[in-house]
């Protein structure tokens, strides 16, 4: 697996990574309605490059094909972690965030986690602020706002 920066040539992979993530893997948490919501299959692919670019987004590829990608803000907020359902529980999420975490330079790392997500959270040191509900097109989804405090600045 090689880590590697985002390119605005990614975002139509990415785009479809996301869809096909939340429609399988995160099925087990929420509902087929709720998934829908959240990733109803178009992206507006110009705002998602501005906003890769605006952020330090990194692409895990194998033999070339990205199976996960993650962004953060320099405020320290993980705003994006997608792992394609084939690449899960291989490590690809933990070298995605190391990769985040080691470069952006701040006091305190934020989420908005799903509920699939939180347990993998919990295990890298992130707690629970609070849990919240957020509305997609008109559907409640419930997440958690969770941070992992960084002992000092760098």
């Amino acid at each position: 697996m090689r880590i590697r920066t985002y390119r605005s040539s990614d975002g139509p992979g990415l785009a479809r990574l996301f869809y096909e993530t939340v429609h399988s893997v995160c099925l087990r948490d929420y509902t087929q309605e709720q998934v829908d919501a959240w990733a109803p299959g178009t992206v507006d692919l110009a705002a998602w490059d501005r906003s890769f670019a605006r952020h330090f987004t990194v692409v895990a590829e194998r033999e070339g094909v990205p199976v996960g990608f993650g962004d953060m803000a320099r405020d320290g907020y993980l705003d994006r972690l997608y792992v394609h359902r084939d690449a899960q529980r291989q490590g690809v999420a933990s070298a995605l965030c190391t990769a985040l975490e080691a470069y952006v330079a701040a006091p305190v790392f934020t989420t908005h986690a799903s509920l699939t997500a939180r347990p993998f959270f919990l295990a890298r040191g992130y707690q629970v602020v609070r849990e919240q509900q957020v509305e997609r097109r008109g559907v409640l989804l419930t997440n958690f706002v969770m941070e992992k405090r960084v002992r000092e600045a760098r």
